[in-house]
């Protein structure tokens, strides 16, 4: 039976915003997040969650000096698909006035290395979809031998900021068919500060596919919301997904914790379901939230609800590594 009052020591990886966990089937974890200095991209695993904490990071990629992908490197996340390792990430570009900080594109690269910390790291380029425009956040999943890619764009016929699209994958860098809309941000926790779905996340449970995503700016307002398809439906039908109308985690004055978002999931060595996040121990941020770098790794067990949707309580107080690893032990 799953044990969802296990407590683990947060924040697990200090100053890493876009936390990204995969367990893989070597028995290792391995973890990737956006760096404060947003210029390159690292990797480290363990095998444990915990032993992440003290894992050396290997830098796989750094960003160029100057032109495309030279800017503002986000959210990496490691992927697996036919065999071989899969990192996307978002990067934008510099300019002599500075304009293309914020015009962000999507980009791949390939390992097909067992081992993900060796080899040889490809830049495979741009994930082209359907507009050139500022687009984030990508993920993917497979279900039913398909793979999926789901990420954040900007339409240029929309008004807002980012909408959540999907697609499948012809191979791990090239969507094939059509993309499908399946949210944007309409109710108002989604729209303070920007208008914005990013961050997509999947967990798959109870005959369903559940789509997590965060919404509005990066400071204390910042929350995830959730949405749902049944395992049978077309996923590529945007009516097939279900959109809840409230944020399913979001700041808690008590614990301390502001602005907690852009998960992952996976699972504990016991087989419990965890919610991979970042969030600040702080509300008053000065300047640019995107520059404040004390977004942290944090992680903490959830539980199903009886009518079958994720619980994931509120976001923990930070705790002491000493402490924490003492409880986990008893």
């Amino acid at each position: 039976m799953m044990d969802v009052s296990r407590r683990y020591a947060n924040p697990l990886i200090e100053q890493r915003a876009d936390p990204f966990i995969y367990k893989h089937d070597d028995g290792y974890y391995y973890f990737t997040a956006s760096v404060p200095e947003y210029d390159r991209i690292e990797l480290r695993r363990a095998a444990t969650i915990e032993g992440l904490r003290e894992a050396k990071p290997e830098v796989i990629w750094r960003k160029r000096e100057k032109g495309m992908l030279s800017a503002n490197i986000w959210a990496p996340e490691l992927h697996r698909m036919d065999c071989k390792w899969y990192v996307y990430f978002a990067a934008a570009h510099t300019t002599e006035t500075d304009e293309g900080l914020f015009d962000h594109r999507m980009y791949a690269l390939e390992n097909d290395s067992a081992n993900p910390l060796e080899g040889q790291w490809v830049e495979k380029g741009q994930v082209k979809t359907a507009w050139e425009s500022f687009a984030l956040d990508a993920t993917s999943f497979e279900h039913r031998g398909k793979h999926y890619y789901v990420w954040a764009q900007k339409d240029p016929n929309i008004p807002g900021n980012s909408n959540l699209y999907i697609s499948e994958l012809e191979n791990g860098w090239t969507l094939k068919g059509p993309q499908t809309m399946i949210s944007r941000p309409e109710y108002d926790w989604e729209k303070i500060g920007f208008s914005v779905n990013e961050g997509a996340a999947v967990v798959k449970h109870g005959g369903k596919l559940w789509m997590t995503f965060s919404g509005s700016a990066t400071d204390h307002h910042y929350c995830m919301g959730l949405l749902f398809a049944d395992e049978d439906a077309d996923l590529l039908d945007a009516a097939s997904w279900t959109k809840l109308p409230e944020p399913v985690f979001r700041t808690n004055e008590e614990n301390g914790q502001y602005g907690p978002g852009h998960n992952c999931f996976t699972v504990g060595e016991n087989g419990e379901d965890l919610l991979v996040y970042h969030a600040r121990s702080y509300k008053e941020i000065e300047g640019d939230p995107l520059y404040d770098p004390n977004r942290h790794a944090r992680v903490k067990v959830f539980a199903w609800r009886e009518d079958g949707l994720p619980d994931f309580g509120v976001p923990e107080p930070d705790t002491a590594a000493a402490e924490a690893a003492d409880q986990v032990g008893k």
